[in-house]
């Protein structure tokens, strides 16, 4: 990494200073208030969800449900006027009771899909106990591209039955460029929570 010198003497005597921009920006911030969903809209309330950005970031944090519930989401390719693109997912989860029992590290058929239209699982059920959420994030990839799938990750900390780690990864698979993300739990409303919405320059 190259070092930036000044030819002045004392930081008092700079007149300017060129620094790069950090290569994470947060783009929209939302909250929930018992909210059926949230959804991001390129191009709506100031939200970017194009090739301004190659990697896309979501982060979540306490999303809590009205009921206990999967939280997930779907996409779509015509600015949200309708979410339900084809996609095949994975799914893991590591767990564990608060009384320590019942450790396990798993694949889940129950929790994936193969080539369906279904919403995407970001974790098991979330508890409505008051000090009950889930927190983690979601990355997306090249959402922009005409020729490649579209491709996610995810990790995320999820207080149910189990104190557990869900994690996995999926594509969309369509080659059309997605412009619209909806998150929801499969039951009941998002009681609170908020989600932030980040882009990442580079590699």
């Amino acid at each position: 990494m190259a070092l930036v010198k000044h030819n002045n003497n004392s930081i008092s005597a700079v007149t300017s200073v060129n620094l790069t921009q950090g290569k994470m920006t947060l783009i929209k911030e939302q909250t929930a208030s018992s909210s059926s969903s949230i959804s991001f809209v390129d191009g709506s309330s100031s939200v970017v969800l194009d090739n301004t950005y190659p990697i896309y970031l979501f982060k979540f944090i306490n999303i809590h449900p009205s009921s206990s519930a999967i939280f997930s989401f779907q996409t779509s390719t015509n600015g949200g006027s309708s979410y339900g693109v084809t996609a095949t997912t994975v799914f893991f989860r590591a767990q564990q009771t608060e009384a320590g029992s019942d450790a396990t590290l798993a694949y889940d058929t129950n929790m994936d899909l193969a080539q369906s239209t279904g919403n995407a699982y970001l974790g098991r059920p979330v508890l409505t106990d008051n000090d009950a959420s889930l927190c983690g994030t979601l990355h997306f990839f090249n959402l922009s591209s005409n020729t490649f799938t579209k491709h996610y990750t995810y990790n995320n900390s999820v207080m149910g039955n189990y104190c557990q780690n869900a994690f996995g990864a999926g594509y969309f698979n369509t080659t059309s460029p997605i412009d619209a993300v909806k998150f929801q739990f499969e039951s009941g409303n998002i009681d609170s929570g908020t989600i932030k919405l980040f882009g990442i320059k580079g590699s």
